[in-house]
Formats: structure tokens, C-alpha cells, sequence
């Protein structure tokens, strides 16, 4: 089937000049930004999102309906010259019918690959890029064995949904499988239990593959978590130069691989001896490439819209170290008054903060409502200057 969409892309690329329409499935942050980036190229937009003026709808015209409506959808089609997507739990039979009535370079195969992390495990392992052993669990007694066979600690996961550590439990011992498994099938879900990597370092790539076949990377990502939401996003990664080359060959091999028109994310762990796992993939632009907006030559937005119209891929020059930090609900009110406020502390530094906020209608504790990115001439500088403002300290 693979083959056969490669083919069936491949004979109907496109290439789309500014002044053409992208239509965007998915009005979040993502699409928002993808549009203000496009827009500075002479691109128009046009967002479908069941959300009331969500953040791509408030800088774009919005087609406000379900991601299942497919009357919906076809009104996406006829007012764009190419569609993309800017999350991947968009419905995966609604993008295969854009697919037959519209221009779609990304494609419904991938999109249907990576909802499903069963899926997406064996085809990274297709690839010939290495993934944790993992093991498909169908009832308590697979789960049972699975565990004994992987060890402990593990992670068992459901197959599909489940974002920002969400959909997924860390097993430290026996007498927890149990119940993790109660919660988790509870959702009536497929789930996959994963052995557990102890890393020393947590990173991500992101590539770009067009749909004549150019490939790119950007730098190496080292991400911090922090109750499985990403907190930090450090570049130029704190690792060996050696396992970043690694990372970003697996990286493109694996956008090769998969046939991606568009961005790749990948994440990975880094063991404690140097090897590297691919964690999952996502193929959009991704929170941990948001550092590239101000640190990079080309933003991951401009090179995601660069290969969906097959122009040539920009330049992944890493101009400044950077470090990126989430803003969640939490941090929003204290973010935002500090904007209007003179801090000696980023002179001092020599940090120049870059506040990107997304417009979402409500604030939540835990909900991503903006980034900063901090260019700096050293990441310990950054990360000092995080830690002073106390502002993260809140959760």
C-alpha cells in the first residue's frame, strides 16, 4: 500500500508558488503559526477546526465544523490549492477522501501509520532504525507475560490517542500491572506495553522531506519533561557530537523511509551507552522545533510549507544557541506581566526573549499557552535565567 501511495504522490506532485492557498486540518497552535509564517511568504490560508476561533482561526479564514464532517472537508478542498495537517488525530478517512478529491502531498498513509503506535513501531522497525522492545497486549495475562519478558520498570500505553503523558503508565513493579492495566483498557483502547530505557538524555529531530525527494534536518534537540508535558527544548543538545550526527542520520533515514512530504519529528531516547531509540514520530511540525522560529536560518513552519509545495528546502543553519521554554496556563498571567516590565537579568545575560502566545480562549493549568524562546550565547545562561524567575517553579 506504501508503494502505491508513493507513486500515486509522486505522480501528481505539484509545485506551489506564493499566492496559493494552504488548507490547514487542525486550527491550534500549530496551524496558527504555519499561517503567520506563510503568510510573510505571500501564501493564503484556510483552517477547518469544530473549536469557535480557534488560534489558526484567528489569523485565517476558519470552516468551523468536525474533523469528520466530510461536506466540511470538501468546502477545505475547493478553497485550497494543497492541504496539509497540523496534528496527527485528524481522521485518517477524511484525509484519504481529501486525498482522492484534492491535493494531499502528505498523503493518508502516514497520517493512518502514526495514529497507532503498533503501527508506527513496526514501521520504524522496517526501516532498520532501532525502537524499545515493546510488546502488543490484547488482556491482563499478555500484559502479565509481557512484563516478565521486557522486565521492570516498563510503560504500557494505549495504541492510539494520549498526548502530553497522557494514555500511558510508568509499571515499577509487579503488583501495579494490575491495576495499570484496569485504568488503561478502561478506554477500550489497544494497548502496547514498552520496556523502559533508562536515558541519559531525551532529544528530537526534526526533517523535512519534499516530494522530489530533498531531505534536511535541523539541530538536535535535548528535551526536558516535566509531568510528561515538554518544558524545555535545549540547543545545541547536550550530548555528544557523535550522537547527534546519529540522530539526525536516523532522523532522515526514517523521512526517506516513510515517503514524508512535509516535517518529521522524532523523538528519541539516548541510553546511558550512547545508543539511541526512536521514542515515536509525528509527522507535523512539533513543539520541540520551536526553537527554530528565531534560532535557525529557515523556521520548521517555513521548511513543513516549503516541502508540501515542493519548493527547495531553505537552509537549517543554527544562527544562536537558544533554549525554548513552555508556557502553560499556569505561567501565562506571571509571563505576560513580566513582558511590560525591564529585566536586568536577560542584559545581564545578554538573553534576547522571543514570546510567541497562541490565543487559545481558555487558560488551563497544564494547557500549552505560548513558548519563549531565549537566544543566548551560552544555554547555561538560559536555563539560569529560567530557574531565577521562579515563574516555572509553579508547575
Amino acid at each position: 500500500m506504501m508503494k502505491e501511495q508513493a507513486s500515486r504522490q509522486q505522480n501528481q506532485v505539484k509545485t506551489l508558488l506564493p499566492g496559493s492557498t494552504i488548507g490547514v486540518l487542525g486550527g491550534g497552535q500549530l496551524g496558527r503559526m504555519m499561517a503567520l509564517s506563510g503568510t510573510a511568504m505571500g501564501y493564503r490560508f484556510i483552517t477547518l477546526d469544530p473549536t469557535p476561533s480557534a488560534p489558526c482561526g484567528q489569523v485565517a479564514p476558519q470552516i468551523e465544523a468536525s474533523y469528520g464532517d466530510e461536506a466540511a472537508a470538501r468546502n477545505l478542498a475547493l478553497a485550497s490549492d494543497v492541504i496539509t495537517y497540523e496534528f496527527e488525530n485528524v481522521d485518517a478517512g477524511v484525509a484519504a477522501l481529501l486525498e482522492a478529491e484534492s491535493y494531499v502531498p502528505q498523503g493518508s498513509a502516514l497520517l493512518y501509520t502514526t495514529q497507532h503506535r503498533l503501527r508506527e513501531k513496526r514501521a520504524i522497525e522496517a526501516a532498520g532504525v532501532p525502537v524499545a522492545p515493546y510488546r502488543e497486549i490484547t488482556d491482563l495475562h499478555s500484559l502479565l507475560q509481557a512484563a516478565e519478558e521486557l522486565g521492570l520498570p516498563c510503560v504500557l500505553k494505549t495504541a492510539t490517542g494520549g498526548y502530553d503523558g497522557k494514555g500511558q503508565a510508568v509499571i515499577r513493579s509487579a503488583d501495579e500491572l494490575e491495576k495499570a492495566y484496569q485504568e488503561l483498557a478502561a478506554s477500550g483502547r489497544e494497548l502496547v506495553l514498552e520496556k523502559f530505557i533508562a536515558f541519559a538524555a531525551e532529544v528530537s529531530v526534526i526533517a523535512a522531506r519534499s516530494p522530489q525527494g530533498e531531505v534536511k534536518s535541523f539541530h538536535v534537540s535535548e528535551n526536558v519533561h516535566v509531568d510528561g508535558i515538554l518544558h524545555l527544548s535545549i540547543v545545541p543538545a547536550r550530548i555528544d557530537d557523535r550522537i547527534q550526527r546519529e540522530a539526525r542520520k536516523l532522523a532522515e533515514k526514517l523521512a526517506e523511509s516513510l515517503d514524508v512530504a512535509g516535517l518529521l519529528a522524532v523523538e528519541m531516547f539516548v541510553a546511558k551507552n550512547g545508543e539511541l531509540y526512536v521514542n515515536e514520530v509525528a509527522p507535523r511540525p512539533h513543539n520541540s522545533g520551536h526553537y527554530t522560529m528565531e534560532a535557525c536560518a529557515t523556521s520548521q513552519f517555513e521548511q513543513h510549507l516549503r516541502a508540501i509545495c515542493n519548493l527547495p528546502l531553505g537552509d537549517t543553519t543554527l544562527l544562536s544557541p537558544v533554549v525554548m521554554v513552555n508556557v502553560l496556563g499556569q505561567h501565562l498571567e506571571e509571563v505576560v506581566k513580566r513582558t511590560g516590565m525591564r529585566d536586568h537579568a536577560l542584559d545581564e545575560y545578554g538573553i534576547v526573549p522571543k514570546l510567541h502566545l497562541y490565543g487559545k480562549n481558555e487558560s488551563k493549568t497544564g494547557r500549552k499557552m505560548g513558548h519563549i524562546n531565549l537566544l543566548c550565547k551560552d544555554v547555561q545562561h538560559a536555563l539560569d535565567w529560567i530557574e531565577q524567575t521562579q515563574i516555572w517553579r509553579q508547575g
